[in-house]
């Protein structure tokens, strides 16, 4: 099977076709109209062991043909973001991200890998990247990054930590920042925190009674 075949077959969930949205297309004939309609390839378009770049043949819901492109996570597995809780502290990282070139003040996180429950996952995230291990983890549900391009989602999680080790400067980080829940969620406010994940667990975890 070619690549985007066998993604497909490998994967049902991530091509699934419900009433009224945008179709995507397997007979050969519609593909080839799409694809000719729209110009360019259609299929795996780019693949590296974290993301998975596809063009879909669509029929849109007012029957036009076209191409539609989006990124998948290359492992099944969600990618998790984890809110440290370090007494009545929380704790954030200045992460480098070479996307937008600039210092980000973050919750921890990282992709998620093939065969890696969830909870194993979060406690590798803070052993990476914090040298820290976890006395409890609070699962805090999904969130779609970006739900107009990623098909893929993320786990929000909080985690009840005792201390903190060596930070992981090869990822980029620089230094932690050990701050109460209201000081982080000023920063929030102020704009200093731009992160959607970011925002996303510190809010999920106000919801949850974790930051009272």
């Amino acid at each position: 099977m070619d690549p985007y075949t066998a993604l497909r077959a490998s994967r049902p969930e991530e091509f699934a076709n419900l009433s009224g949205g945008i179709e995507i297309l397997t007979d050969p004939e519609d593909v080839a109209k799409a694809r000719e309609r729209a110009g360019g390839s259609v299929g795996v378009v780019y693949a590296d062991e974290y993301v998975t770049v596809v063009r879909d043949a669509v029929r849109f819901p007012d029957g036009r043909l076209g191409a539609y492109v989006r990124v998948l996570g290359s492992d099944r597995e969600p990618g998790a973001v984890v809110l440290p809780l370090l007494g009545d502290s929380v704790v954030l990282v200045e992460h480098f991200r070479h996307a937008t070139r600039a210092w980000h003040v973050e919750a921890p996180r990282g992709f998620g890998e093939d065969g890696e429950p969830g909870e194993a996952g979060v406690r590798r995230e803070l052993r990476e990247e914090l040298g820290t291990e976890a006395s409890e983890l609070f699962d805090l549900g999904s969130v779609h990054p970006d739900s107009g391009l990623f098909g893929g989602h993320a786990r929000l999680w909080a985690a009840r930590v005792a201390s903190l080790g060596p930070l992981d400067v090869g990822e980029g980080l620089r230094r932690s920042l050990v701050v109460s829940p209201g000081e982080a969620e000023e920063m929030v406010r102020d704009g200093r925190i731009t992160d959607a994940f970011t925002i996303a667990v510190l809010t999920r975890a106000r919801m949850h009674g974790l930051l009272d």
